[in-house]
């Protein structure tokens, strides 16, 4: 067969085929727009995006992490010391994802009673979801047990066997159980006697403007913590905007 004749049938066979359909787009068979298709292609979500409450576009953000283990004495270094309401086998080290105030993916770690690590990683899965900022979050062995320490240094922290600090009766803070959880101390200052703890947290005394990292009536940190059944002290006589705690104290 001659070079043209065989170029001719190429010509066509490749018509022919481009008539069926392959290659192109799909065909509505009753003569309408192409349907689309779902589960499949390089653009198939099988679990879909996701966006937060302040309506950020969908992201192929890290997913959430968190771990959880046990802890010794040696562990907690000065936030622990014999006498404490609870012991060493009494509390977890969680290992959570959080975003920080440069809008980037972090690790931190929290110390908390065994029995609420499951409603602590359901809140932070919350915040992480909704890109709630926080400035750092590890425990307070890291400031030799000072809470002002932690405080000053906008720390996000849990368990601290120490007083609480009120003008009532000495007590244990709900903190020396791990059951409470203070958030970014400086943008959610305690307010008590006339101070503002911690003295950098003044310049959040007022809060009739909403901020990053702020816990507002309503707002995704207060929510979050309200949905695991915690409670939280901005409502106080004394007001103490950073603390969250799960009996109520």
């Amino acid at each position: 067969m001659g070079q043209r004749v065989r170029g001719v049938l190429l010509v066509g066979l490749l018509t022919a085929l481009a008539a069926a359909g392959c290659g192109g787009p799909p065909t509505d068979p009753t003569g309408g727009a192409g349907a689309s298709t779902t589960g499949s292609g390089p653009s198939a979500t099988p679990s879909g995006p996701t966006t937060s409450r302040f309506g950020d576009p969908p992201s192929t953000a890290p997913a959430f992490v968190h771990g959880v283990s046990t802890v010794t004495a040696a562990d907690l270094g000065e936030s622990w010391r014999l006498g404490c309401p609870v012991g060493p086998d009494q509390l977890r080290r969680i290992r959570l994802g959080y975003w920080d105030f440069g809008g980037r993916p972090q690790v931190g770690t929290i110390v908390v009673h065994r029995s609420v690590t499951a409603q602590v990683v359901e809140i932070f899965a919350t915040l992480y979801r909704e890109r709630f900022p926080i400035r750092r979050l590890q425990p307070v062995d890291a400031y030799g047990g000072s809470d002002d320490r932690s405080m000053a240094d906008d720390n996000t922290s849990g368990f601290n066997c120490r007083r609480a600090v009120s003008t009532g009766t000495a007590k244990w803070s709900v903190h020396a159980y791990g059951q409470a959880i203070d958030v970014n101390p400086v943008e959610n200052p305690y307010l008590i006697d006339g101070r503002v703890l911690p003295p950098a947290g003044a310049a959040y005394r007022d809060r009739s403007g909403y901020r990053p990292g702020m816990a507002i009536p309503g707002g995704v940190l207060v929510e979050a913590f309200a949905a695991a059944g915690w409670q939280w002290g901005g409502g106080w006589r004394s007001p103490d905007y950073q603390h969250f705690t799960r009996t109520g104290g």
